[in-house]
């Protein structure tokens, strides 16, 4: 996932292939499914996965280049409804999985750089 800033390994357990993909701050391992069910996001389990882009134009950066790269991808647009200045695009994956990608909101951003202050 260049786009994504991303690199990528895999390896093998118990003979199982397992992707993972990974940045400077967290990573994430795909394993195969043991069964073949589609996901579905209100069952037990993950409903979506959501990343986390610098900014508006970072965020409008991503949506062109993965429309690029043939993968559907919805436009950026604010969600109001969520905070005032949340902007996301999403895209489904290969097995069906949501994910989201949105902007640095200002919220988060006050509580990255405020986390170890008393009262925050």
């Amino acid at each position: 996932m260049p786009v994504l800033g991303f690199r990528k390994n895999s390896f093998q357990i118990d003979g199982a292939t397992h992707v993972q993909y990974f940045n400077r701050h967290f990573g994430y391992v795909l394993r195969p499914a043991r069964v073949s069910l589609p996901h579905d996001p209100y069952a037990p389990g993950l409903h979506h996965f959501c990343l986390r882009a610098e900014g508006e134009r970072q965020l409008r950066e991503i949506a062109m280049r993965l429309s690029s790269a043939g993968v559907t991808v919805t436009e950026p647009r604010l969600y109001p409804e969520y905070a005032p200045d949340y902007m996301a695009i999403f895209l489904t994956d290969p097995d069906g999985i949501r994910l989201e990608i949105t902007n640095y909101r200002d919220e988060r951003r006050y509580r990255h750089d405020h986390w170890y202050e008393p009262g925050s």
